[in-house]
């Protein structure tokens, strides 16, 4: 076991056993980010997420060395979107479209899986969701707390989206939660700015707010 000492915004701190703490990389998927994929086909801003790639890879180099248990989730529906809600099959007509990795969001397709830099080990799971929250009809809880797992760094795409909605419901899970902010993006940078500034909201009551650099920096404490 080992403690290490987080640094995070407005002058906050956060103590970190290792052993219960865990990297959640959340849709780092090629879709959402590869030029080739559907969003670089549809002419997004994939720039403004291949910009935190660097420091996503920063923080999981970090994450590793120090020991934390490492996942990775993708947002993916079966093929023949079953698992969809309804609410989401009425509206966002996108899911289960062509593309040019495959099917947009659909398991088995290579547009779904995780990109190679930020590629899962052996032993660090993949939690495939059918919605936002890693944590929606998915084993994440159960993987989590036979662990003993009680603190979250979180970091992916999008941050107002799927990384956000992760948080939450992580909180009310009883996790403790830090945004690692660089680590994050959204197709819209004032989408990832008003995310970090809700964490702050009405005192800090989503959690800890810190970024890659500080995680390596904690990281390189622990004495192997």
């Amino acid at each position: 076991m080992a403690r290490i000492k987080l640094s995070c915004e407005r002058g906050r701190s956060i103590e970190l056993d290792t052993a219960r703490t865990a990297l959640g990389c959340i849709d780092f998927q090629a879709d959402f980010v590869l030029p080739e994929g559907r969003a670089g086909a549809l002419g997004l801003p994939i720039e403004v997420l291949l910009a935190a790639l660097p420091a996503a890879q920063r923080a999981l180099s970090a994450a590793r060395e120090a020991g934390m248990f490492v996942f990775f989730t993708r947002e993916c529906y079966a093929p023949d979107l079953s698992d969809l809600n309804a609410f989401r099959r009425q509206y966002d007509v996108a899911i289960g479209s062509p593309g040019p990795l495959g099917r947009f969001l659909v398991k088995g397709e290579r547009g779904t899986e995780v990109i190679a830099d930020m590629r899962p080990r052996d032993g660090e799971p993949v939690i495939d969701k059918a919605g936002f929250s890693a944590f929606h009809q998915t084993t994440l809880d159960t993987v989590l707390r036979v662990r003993g797992i009680d603190t979250l760094l979180l970091m992916g795409y999008t941050t107002q989206c799927c990384v956000a909605s992760t948080l939450r419901q992580a909180v009310d899970l009883g996790y403790a939660c830090i945004l690692l902010a660089d680590a994050c993006a959204a197709y819209d940078p004032a989408d990832h700015e008003a995310t970090v500034r809700v964490m702050y909201s009405e005192g800090d009551n989503f959690g800890w707010v810190s970024d890659s650099q500080r995680l390596a920096d904690a990281s390189q404490s622990i004495e192997h």
